[in-house]
C-alpha cells in the first residue's frame, strides 16, 4: 500500500522550495514585498480596483492594503484615481506595469528550470496532476483571485488551455441554485476570469 504521508511530505517540501525560489526572484525583481508584487500582477490584469478589493485579492485587510498601496504609490508603481462618490481606484503606472512583467519573468525563470528536468510526457502528466490539485485547493480556499495572485495568466491559458482555478470557480457559480457566486468570471471585478480561459 502506498504511503500517503510520504507523498504529502514530498509535496510539502517541494511546495516550500518552489515558493522560496519563485518569491525570492519575484520580490527582488519588483523591489517590493510579496504582497506588493502580487498587487502589481493583479492590477496588471484588472486595473482600477478599489483598495479594499485589491486587498481581498492579495489576502490583506483593508488597512494593510491601504498601507501597501501607499508604499507602491510612493515608489511610483501605482496611482490612485478618484471615481464616483467616495470610490478611489488603483491603477498601475507604466513603471508598475513594467515591474509586473519583469517580476513575472523573474518568477518564471526558476520555475521553468525546475520542470526542465522532466521530459515532455512527464510535464503533460504533471500538468494534469497540478490541475487536479489546484481544483482541490480552490474548493478549500474558495477564492480564485487569491490563489492566482502571482500567476502568469497568459502562460496559464497559452495554446487554448483552460485554467483549472478559473474553471473551478465557473463550475461553482453554475452549480449554485441562485446563480450567485464569487465575482471572478461574471461581471464586477471578474475581468481576470477572461484571462483564466473562459
Amino acid at each position: 500500500m502506498h504511503d500517503t504521508n510520504r507523498t504529502a511530505n514530498l509535496l510539502g517540501a517541494t511546495a516550500l522550495a518552489v515558493t522560496d525560489l519563485a518569491l525570492t526572484g519575484a520580490t527582488k525583481a519588483a523591489g517590493t514585498s510579496t504582497s506588493g508584487s502580487a498587487a502589481l500582477v493583479v492590477l496588471s490584469a484588472s486595473p482600477g480596483l478599489s483598495v479594499t478589493e485589491l486587498g481581498r485579492r492579495v489576502g490583506l485587510s483593508q488597512p494593510a492594503a491601504a498601507r501597501m498601496v501607499d508604499s507602491l504609490e510612493s515608489a511610483g508603481l501605482v496611482e490612485r484615481r478618484p471615481g464616483p462618490g467616495r470610490w478611489v481606484s488603483v491603477t498601475p503606472t507604466a513603471a508598475g506595469a513594467r515591474t509586473a512583467r519583469t517580476m513575472l519573468a523573474a518568477r518564471g525563470t526558476p520555475l521553468n528550470g525546475i520542470v526542465e528536468v522532466l521530459d515532455e510526457s512527464e510535464r503533460e502528466e504533471l500538468d494534469g496532476l497540478l490541475a487536479k490539485l489546484l481544483t482541490r485547493l480552490y474548493a478549500e480556499v474558495g477564492n480564485a483571485d487569491l490563489l492566482c495572485r502571482l500567476c502568469d495568466r497568459a502562460g496559464c491559458v497559452h495554446g487554448g488551455a483552460i485554467c483549472p482555478v478559473g474553471q473551478s470557480e465557473r463550475d461553482e457559480q453554475r452549480d449554485q441554485p441562485d446563480g450567485s457566486g464569487g465575482d471572478h468570471g461574471s461581471g464586477g471585478s471578474g475581468e481576470a476570469a477572461a484571462s483564466r480561459g473562459s
